[in-house]
C-alpha cells in the first residue's frame, strides 16, 4: 500500500468525482452504466448528480448533516430524481473526517486508511440532533419511502436522537446505516482487501467490478430488500457469489485479460436484473465510497482522483 502524502480539498473532490465516474463507466450487473441504462435513469444523470453534489460534500468546515441536505437539494435541482442519496450519506462523513487530519492542511504529511478511519469515528461520535434533522429532510426529499428507518425514528417525524443514534436503530436493516453505527468498518475493510490484492497496473474497471461484486455477494443488498423483499435479495446475493467466483476464476485463467465468456455471463445477468426491476443500489453506493477512499489514498491500482 502506498499512502497519499498530501490530502487537499481539491484532491478529495477529484477522487470523489473519479469514483462516481467509475461507478457508471464500469458495467455492473443491475446498475445503470454507460453501456446500459436502466430503472428509468441514465449514466449522464449520475455524472451530473456527482458534479452537483460535490460543492456541498466538500464545503470546508460544514457540519455533516448540512452537507447531506445541501448535496441532495442540489442534486434534485439538477436531475429531479434520486441518483445519489446513498453515496451522499456515505461520503459526507468521510469528507468531513478528512478535514480533521493533518494531511488535509497545506503541509504534506503521510496519511493512511487507519488514520482516516479513526477520524471518521470521531466525526460520527460528534453527530447531533441537528445533523439528524438535516439528514431526515434530505432522505425525505430524495427518497420519500425512507432508508430502512426505524419506526421510532422515521424520517417523516422530528428527530429526538443524534444522526448516529438514528442510524444505529436502522443498522440491522440498512448497510449504509450500519456504516454510521460501526465507524465505516465495512468500507475500510473492503478497501484494505482491494489494496492488498490489486497492483497499480490493474485496470480501474476491474477493481470497481470486484469491489461491487464483493459487496453484493457478502450480504443482501438493502435497496433490493426494501423494493422486493428479503427472499429476492438473498437470491441475488447467492447469484452474486456464483458470478463473482466464476469471474475471478476466468481472470486467473486468462492472467488478467478480459474473458469473453465471463463478461457475457455478467451482461446476461445485468439484463435479467433490469428486466425484473432489480437494482443493487446500496452495493453500488458502498462501491463508490470504497473507490473514494482508494482515490484519496492513491493505493489501489490506478483508482486515483489525482
Amino acid at each position: 500500500m502506498r499512502a497519499a502524502d498530501a490530502i487537499t480539498p481539491a484532491r478529495a473532490r477529484a477522487a470523489f468525482l473519479r469514483a462516481c465516474r467509475l461507478d457508471v463507466e464500469t458495467a455492473k450487473p443491475g446498475n445503470v452504466s454507460v453501456e446500459s441504462a436502466g430503472h428509468g435513469m441514465t449514466s449522464a444523470q449520475f455524472i451530473e448528480s456527482a458534479t452537483a453534489a460535490a460543492d456541498a460534500l466538500f464545503s470546508r468546515g460544514a457540519a455533516i448533516g448540512p452537507r447531506i441536505l445541501d448535496a441532495v437539494t442540489l442534486t434534485r435541482a439538477r436531475v429531479a430524481c434520486n441518483t445519489n442519496l446513498g453515496i451522499v450519506l456515505l461520503v459526507a462523513p468521510l469528507a468531513a473526517a478528512l478535514e480533521s487530519t493533518p494531511a488535509a492542511s497545506a503541509t504534506p504529511a503521510p496519511r493512511d486508511a487507519a488514520t482516516w478511519q479513526r477520524a471518521t469515528e470521531a466525526a460520527l461520535a460528534a453527530l447531533d440532533v441537528d445533523d439528524a434533522r438535516a439528514a431526515y429532510r434530505a432522505i425525505a426529499l430524495a427518497n420519500p419511502g425512507g432508508l430502512g428507518d426505524a419506526p421510532e425514528q422515521t424520517v417523516h417525524a422530528e428527530p429526538t436522537v443524534s444522526l448516529r443514534e438514528a442510524m444505529a436503530l436502522a443498522a440491522a436493516r440498512d448497510s449504509i446505516a450500519r456504516q454510521y453505527a460501526e465507524g465505516f468498518r465495512d468500507v475500510f475493510e473492503i478497501h484494505a482487501a482491494a489494496a492488498r490484492e490489486w497492483p497499480r497496473e490493474t485496470p480501474p474497471g476491474v477493481v470497481t467490478l470486484d469491489v461491487y461484486l464483493t459487496y453484493l455477494s457478502r450480504w443482501p443488498d438493502s435497496h433490493i430488500v426494501r423494493k422486493h423483499g428479503e427472499t429476492v435479495a438473498q437470491s441475488v446475493t447467492r447469484e452474486a457469489q456464483r458470478q463473482h467466483a466464476q469471474w475471478r476464476i476466468a481472470r486467473d485463467k486468462t492472467r488478467g485479460a478480459e474473458d469473453g465468456i465471463a463478461a457475457n455471463a455478467l451482461a446476461r445477468w445485468d439484463a435479467e436484473l433490469k428486466a425484473r426491476g432489480i437494482n443493487p443500489g446500496t452495493s453500488a453506493d458502498l462501491t463508490v465510497a470504497t473507490l473514494f477512499v482508494a482515490g484519496v489514498l492513491d493505493d489501489v491500482g490506478p483508482v486515483t482522483g489525482a
